[in-house]
């Protein structure tokens, strides 16, 4: 597969110019780059574009259908040509037997790409199909003081844990000014407090540190030490083409290194986003069975609830059928009936009882009003 990198950076850092000389100096080398422009402010591309995205998004037209500024135009720019971005790879992968290498142009304005969502779909979408590199230039006499150097290597360092990628850091414009004191400063740690002690903006005329600065940028210069030892650092100049070949290098190395280590990790993350799909997936589906369930029993609660609805007493797994079962330490009892106890009458001596009984039973019977009857007979049918 093709390895892919992404040209990332600050304004005025030379990407543009940098882009045009990556190209030709693989032209030269007889293997050409499949180049994708992603800045749709620019008005001319200093390299041809086999994928440009002015030609599906108009800026111009952005602004204006939108009212948006030049900064909220480029982000909604970038969303539109997101929506596209499976066709995009697709073009890609067709091509990917003619050459060896992607290079993606970004816009100038590093935020509106780095920290947007559509900046984060079209990283993803590369990263997951191709190895991708993260190439970030920076503009080497700009970075002299170590200021502004510990605050582009922050940039950089957020820009390597945003995208968890594998990244190079670029020295631009090393025709004008060395990148050499900057290796320095990222391999010596005492090269750099000497820089610090010796800078006038950290510092009072007399030399004296000026106490917070100083301190937060050798905090800073502290933690970022564990962040130089992941990176590739080359210096180029994109005027006359020198160290092109070593970052071809680089872009080598960190192929393999997206290989190894960077390509296991992102499928194993998405593994576990597949995994998590499935669990909500599920708990979704188990509680909408649950949902229809307790709407099937009060369905069938309000159609049969005689037949359904169980004693407080009873158990839904009671094999007693309704009957009381007695303890077995409880002696058993003997029941008479009426029909048992009248052999137990002398018909001779009782006869007259037997006659007054039946008397005041049908006497009864026939004083006993209907209205009574039917409140008795209302009440046990209640």
């Amino acid at each position: 597969m093709p390895a892919t990198i992404i040209c990332i950076g600050m304004a005025g850092s030379g990407k543009t110019t940098f882009m045009q000389r990556l190209n030709s100096h693989l032209h030269t080398k007889k293997t050409p780059p499949y180049v994708i422009n992603l800045d749709p402010a620019v008005l001319k591309v200093p390299f041809g574009a086999n994928i440009d995205i002015r030609d599906s998004v108009k800026y111009k037209k952005v602004m204006e259908e939108y009212n948006l500024g030049p900064n909220g135009a480029i982000v909604t720019s970038l969303n539109l040509f997101s929506t596209k971005i499976d066709q995009v790879i697709k073009l890609v992968e067709k091509r990917s037997e003619s050459f060896e290498n992607v290079i993606i142009d970004t816009p100038g304005q590093i935020e509106c790409f780095i920290w947007s969502a559509s900046g984060a779909i079209i990283t993803e979408a590369f990263a997951s199909t191709f190895p991708t590199v993260i190439a970030y230039i920076v503009d080497t006499p700009r970075n002299s003081s170590p200021t502004t150097f510990i605050s582009n290597m922050l940039y950089a360092c957020s820009i390597l844990y945003k995208t968890k990628l594998p990244m190079i850091i670029v020295f631009n414009k090393t025709d004008v000014q060395s990148a050499d004191f900057a290796k320095e400063w990222m391999t010596d740690f005492e090269s750099f407090q000497s820089a610090m002690q010796a800078d006038q903006e950290l510092n009072g005329e007399d030399g004296t540190s000026s106490g917070y600065m100083s301190s937060l940028v050798n905090s800073m210069s502290l933690m970022l030490e564990e962040f130089y030892s992941q990176l590739d650092v080359v210096g180029v100049s994109s005027y006359t083409g020198n160290g092109f070949d070593e970052f071809l290098s680089a872009v080598d190395n960190k192929v393999d290194e997206y290989n190894e280590f960077y390509k296991a990790e992102r499928e194993r993350i998405l593994k576990q986003k597949e995994e998590d799909e499935k669990k909500r997936k599920s708990q979704s589906l188990n509680k909408l069975m649950k949902d229809l369930d307790i709407e099937k029993q009060k369905s069938g609660a309000t159609k049969g609830a005689d037949s359904e609805v169980l004693s407080d007493y009873e158990d839904e797994n009671d094999d007693s059928h309704g009957e009381v079962l007695r303890d077995e330490d409880e002696p058993e009892r003997e029941y008479t009936f009426p029909g048992d106890r009248s052999s137990e009458l002398d018909p001779k001596a009782d006869a007259d009882l037997q006659a007054r009984y039946q008397e005041a039973f049908n006497s009864t019977a026939k004083s006993a009003s209907s209205k009574t009857a039917e409140a008795i007979a209302e009440y046990i049918r209640k």
